[in-house]
């Protein structure tokens, strides 16, 4: 009863605090269209009722100072007009841009403030950003500023204050939220399986939250400043998260990511060279000189270990995982191990989807029947699995848990039946997050008779070849 009263009191200031603001206002002090965010406190992460959550959610009160937010993700014309190229995987007007790095993201919002007159926020020196909190220039939201612009006030898993279908976000339409539960019945569901478009579309094609954003969830995932890590519950007034790491937090969920990934507490993670087709920005900019001191991200060094000793470790229910990691074991000479729990999963389609979920949302971890005798011989891991719901198999987890990936290179392979990798790259960021993770191959289930050639270019892409 106490946690509920919080809530509501936290929930009726900021909507008291938002109501103060007019339109006027922030028209007349942002031309360049940007949305005035009123600083206040609001409760970041999710409770432990709150289903599919991950244990690294943890609710906790959050204050934030001003600030003013792109009230749309950044655009493919708006990318290309100031960096001079267009990196991202589809074409088509007014798409968000994709496929750039985190600091890719840092370089534009440089790019941005120069381009308006104003202060840039970064210096960027090898290795190094460093962030001027007083600059007057576009940057890149903080994590708590990211959450508190998306949840505008909610409470709840999105910020529809419902689960969201597929005509109110651009997601993986066929798995709205806990339809992984309800696969088989999804008549209980606040939200039924609708489109999936597979492909980015026009930034602001659907109603915004109660605050003016657009696509906080969907469409693309989002950049934000901060070190990915533990939520430090002790300095809580305007955070910038860890002052080290090996990975950066990105938000929102993208086209090709089921629902519950796309909650507005839901954390994923990438290095910071990482590009993907569903990863984009949205820039900020302060809102007063309320700021201070200098925020520098080095990221930590993952001594990486030199050499390209080989090991093919992956896990298999169908087969068509097996095929791709002996394609692979054939073209590289690799030593190979079959990723097999001791209580296999069930031969039957339906029973195993269940089974799947289920471990999935218990967070098991399947003790394996093999297991890898020197681990320490192995410079690099080529990891395969089926992207089971979106993610990796628990047996996956529970190898990653097993060894010291520290300095090694992960690269993964997967098959999968539409959604590429899911969030299973960012399972694995979060599982081994002192290893180098290199770029991943998706096969449409046994990849046909293009799959070697494919391997063949994969390799080549990550040097191993």
């Amino acid at each position: 009863m106490k946690n509920f009263s919080k809530i509501f009191i936290i929930t009726f200031l900021m909507a008291f605090l938002i109501g103060s603001v007019s339109a006027q206002d922030t028209a007349d002090s942002q031309p360049d269209g940007f949305l005035y965010i009123p600083g206040g406190s609001f409760l970041m992460g999710s409770p432990e009722s709150e289903n599919w959550r991950i244990d690294d959610e943890v609710q906790h009160e959050v204050t934030v100072l001003p600030f003013y937010i792109d009230a749309y993700e950044t655009t493919r014309e708006e990318y290309e007009r100031l960096m001079g190229t267009d990196p991202a995987t589809f074409s088509g007007e007014n798409l968000p841009v994709e496929n750039i790095s985190w600091l890719d993201a840092v370089k534009f919002a440089n790019a941005k403030s120069l381009d308006a007159g104003l202060t840039p926020v970064y210096t960027v020196t090898d290795g190094t950003v460093s962030w001027d909190r007083s600059a007057d220039g576009y940057r890149l939201p903080t994590e708590a500023e990211w959450e508190y612009a998306c949840r505008a006030g909610t409470v709840t898993p999105f910020n529809a204050e419902k689960s969201l279908d597929a005509e109110e976000a651009n997601f993986y339409g066929h798995y709205p939220y806990e339809i992984e539960e309800n696969y088989f019945d999804n008549s209980v569901l606040e939200a039924r399986p609708g489109k999936y478009r597979q492909t980015t579309i026009a930034v602001g094609s659907f109603s915004p939250n109660k605050w003016g954003l657009y696509d906080c969830h969907g469409n693309v995932n989002e950049w934000c400043w901060d070190y990915y890590g533990v939520y430090d519950l002790e300095n809580t007034a305007d955070p910038t998260g860890p002052e080290t790491g090996t990975r950066h937090v990105y938000r929102g969920g993208g086209w090709n990511d089921f629902a519950k990934n796309m909650r507005s507490a839901y954390r994923a993670a990438g290095q910071t060279d990482m590009k993907s087709f569903n990863l984009g920005v949205r820039l900020v900019r302060n809102a007063g000189n309320d700021r201070s001191g200098v925020i520098t991200a080095s990221d930590t060094d993952l001594q990486a270990q030199t050499g390209n000793r080989i090991l093919i470790a992956f896990f298999s229910w169908s087969g068509n995982t097996r095929r791709i990691a002996q394609e692979i074991q054939h073209q590289t000479g690799a030593d190979i191990i079959e990723i097999a729990p001791i209580h296999p999963y069930s031969s039957d389609y339906n029973t195993v989807l269940m089974e799947a979920q289920r471990d999935q949302h218990d967070k098991a971890r399947p003790e394996l029947a093999n297991h890898v005798a020197h681990m320490e011989d192995y410079d690099v891991i080529l990891i395969g699995y089926p992207n089971w719901w979106a993610s990796i198999p628990m047996p996956i987890a529970t190898f990653l848990e097993e060894y010291d990936f520290s300095g090694k290179r992960i690269i993964p392979f997967c098959s999968h039946g539409g959604g590429r990798f899911g969030q299973s790259i960012t399972a694995i960021a979060k599982l081994a997050p002192n290893s180098d993770i290199g770029e991943g191959l998706s096969i449409h289930y046994s990849g046909g008779s293009g799959m070697a050639d494919d391997v063949t270019a994969w390799l080549t892409a990550n040097g191993l070849r």
